[in-house]
C-alpha cells in the first residue's frame, strides 16, 4: 500500500484520492461510517471515534490519524477496548500516522481522519 499524499481534506493511497475518512483493515480500504458515533457529537463539538463504530480490531497495532491538527476526539471506550484486546493504539495527527503506516505496516490497521 502506497501512501502518496495527504493534505487537509484528502488522502491519496495507491493512486486513489479519498476526500473522506478511511478505515484500513488488513489491506482493504473503506469509508469510515461515523453514524454510530454521531449521537456523541454534541458532547465533543465534533463526531468522535467511539467503540460503537466498526473498528478494525484484527491487528497488533491500530493507527488512528486524528486529522490535520489532531482534533478528532477519541472516546475512552475505544482505548479500553484496545487494551482489552491487546491492540497497541497510536493516536496522532494523520500526517504523523502515515509515517508509521509507511514504515511498518505489517499487522497494522488504521482509521484516518482527513480534516480538522
Amino acid at each position: 500500500m502506497r501512501f502518496e499524499s495527504y493534505a487537509f481534506g484528502s488522502l491519496t493511497i495507491d493512486g486513489v484520492t479519498y476526500d473522506y475518512d478511511v478505515v484500513i483493515d488488513r489491506g482493504s480500504i473503506s469509508k469510515r461510517s461515523k453514524k454510530p458515533s454521531k449521537r456523541f457529537r454534541d458532547a465533543y463539538g465534533h463526531t468522535p471515534l467511539s467503540a460503537d463504530e466498526d473498528i478494525p480490531w484484527q491487528c497488533g497495532r491500530l493507527v488512528i490519524g486524528t486529522g490535520a491538527s489532531g482534533a478528532l476526539p477519541i472516546m475512552d471506550d475505544v482505548m479500553r477496548e484496545a487494551e482489552r484486546r491487546g491492540v497497541e493504539v497510536l493516536a496522532l495527527p494523520t500526517a504523523e500516522g502515515l509515517v508509521h503506516l509507511r514504515g511498518d505496516p505489517a499487522k497494522t490497521n488504521a482509521i484516518l481522519h482527513v480534516t480538522c
